[in-house]
């Protein structure tokens, strides 16, 4: 046995702890389906040959003592007895031998076994022994890493709410003490930070509930058939005013004839006006944000690109992860994450590609019938 280290979850369209190279949710039996039926058919055949040895040999072994007793003329059968008594015990060391290669790596199994019982998910088994027994290892190993990975994510969401959570109550806190204690007067300048921490918890509380049910493949989605280009003109129509005070060049490109897409307008439409929110909020004056639908392979691709400051290269992989944000956001860093769960629930794929200085273009590729979709639909 050996234990492995914490390591992240993976991520893609899969539960965040599920592994990147295994399809979500599992297709088909699995090759332990097929271990487990030779595994049933070899122990069957033993047993049979078992019992099919020791019948005949008592029957030739009461015949030959029978012979040589005087009780019946079987003497021929004494030979015969002594070759089956032979195989016999050729079968029983076989067996022996197999049970002994099946005991040591099961006692592994089920020792690591009691120790996951009790926390310990960094265990892992020697893929050793028979074919069956080394499949054993290698499901049970996967599921550990499974668990392991759900628990770092666990605690690394506890540990971001926590982290989200402790300024707001800090600044509720500071000014009710200050107006309990007479320091502050209780009027609307001090009780507006107050009702403005409030909204930006409760905010945030939404944001995950959304984000957990997204997640866990519950979130509800009331499919219809889209009109691409109406998606794009009613969110640039929205950030309109935003992208004229900030003085950002704001454009819709809609390519001609695309077809009609089967999505929730409203799940797609927050996370067009998401991804155009964030391209305004980090373009500077002068600069450009474009937003297009253009055809792609059995749907429709929506990008959203700008001239903004960019993503550095090492953040770039994470900004779809929890609570991941530049240091000039406002806000909690769940945004990106809840695109991604919105069109992973559709079927379709969010990527972004950013250069420093540069700007950043973040595509959304959305199939045209529902049968990607794995959320439920009303």
């Amino acid at each position: 046995m050996r234990e492995h280290g914490r390591g992240s979850g993976p991520r893609g369209f899969r539960p965040p702890w599920w592994p990147e190279n295994e399809p979500f949710p599992p297709r088909g039996p699995g090759p332990w389906s097929g271990a487990r039926r030779h595994f049933l058919r070899r122990v069957g055949l033993i047993v049979f040959a078992f019992f099919g040895i020791t019948f005949l040999a008592s029957a030739l072994a009461v015949a030959a003592i029978s012979g040589v007793l005087g009780l019946h003329e079987h003497r021929g059968l004494v030979p015969v007895a002594a070759i089956l008594g032979l195989l016999l015990l050729v079968a029983l060391v076989a067996a022996g031998r197999s049970a002994r290669r099946m005991a040591g790596p099961m006692g592994e199994v089920m020792e690591a076994a009691d120790r996951v019982a009790g926390g310990d998910y960094g265990m892992r088994v020697d893929e050793r022994g028979t074919p069956e027994m080394r499949g054993l290892a290698r499901s049970f190993n996967a599921m550990t890493e499974r668990l392991r990975a759900s628990e770092d994510h666990r605690k690394d969401l506890l540990a971001d709410v926590a982290h989200e959570l402790r300024t707001p109550l800090s600044v509720i806190r500071g000014n009710a003490e200050g107006i309990l204690d007479g320091l502050y007067p209780p009027d609307r300048a001090h009780l507006e930070p107050l009702i403005e921490e409030i909204k930006v918890m409760s905010r945030l509380l939404d944001d995950l509930q959304t984000l957990s049910t997204a997640e866990a493949g519950a979130l509800r989605l009331h499919r219809s058939r889209v009109d691409p280009g109406q998606l794009v003109e009613d969110v640039v129509a929205a950030f309109r005013s935003q992208a004229d005070g900030a003085r950002v060049s704001l454009e819709a490109r809609i390519a001609a004839g695309l077809p009609e897409i089967d999505v929730d307008p409203v799940r797609i439409g927050e996370v067009l006006a998401n991804l155009l929110s964030n391209a305004l909020r980090h373009t500077p004056a002068d600069g450009s944000v474009v937003i297009a639908a253009e055809p792609a392979p059995d749907g429709v691709s929506f990008t959203v690109t700008d001239t903004g400051t960019g993503i550095p290269a090492e953040a770039l992989p994470h900004v779809f992860d929890r609570f991941v944000k530049a240091k000039d956001s406002g806000g909690a860093g769940l945004g990106l994450a809840i695109a991604k769960a919105f069109v992973e629930s559709h079927g379709g794929t969010i990527a972004a590609e950013s250069e420093q200085e540069r700007g950043t273009t973040v595509r959304v590729v959305l199939p045209r019938s529902s049968s990607g979709g794995l959320a439920p639909v009303d």
